[in-house]
């Protein structure tokens, strides 16, 4: 028999955390979306509806709940993305590489 996974109460009716999921980030409930890629996509000026356009899967009101958790919890979010433009990066440039 399979366990139930057990999620952090994040005040948010759409965004889940669970360290089993993505490594604990926060994400929209029943995807593997983080709220880190929507933020990306809103500090790129997309709006809530162009970001709806290019994930198709999403309702409007869980892009809207993911901006509205990003905006509540910018620092950690923006920590987050940091996080993962410098991994891009050094997997890009290796620094043994130059």
């Amino acid at each position: 028999m399979r366990k139930a996974l057990k999620f952090a109460d994040t005040g948010h009716s759409h965004i889940a955390i669970n360290k089993s999921i993505c490594g604990g980030t926060p994400i929209i409930k029943g995807t593997r979306v983080s709220v880190a890629n929507i933020a990306g996509l809103f500090l790129m000026g997309f709006g809530p509806e162009e970001i709806r356009r290019e994930l198709p899967h999403l309702t409007l009101a869980q892009v809207y709940d993911a901006i509205a958790y990003f905006l509540d919890h910018r620092d950690d979010i923006n920590r987050h993305l940091q996080r993962d433009l410098e991994e891009a990066v050094s997997l890009e440039f290796p620094s043994s590489k130059f």
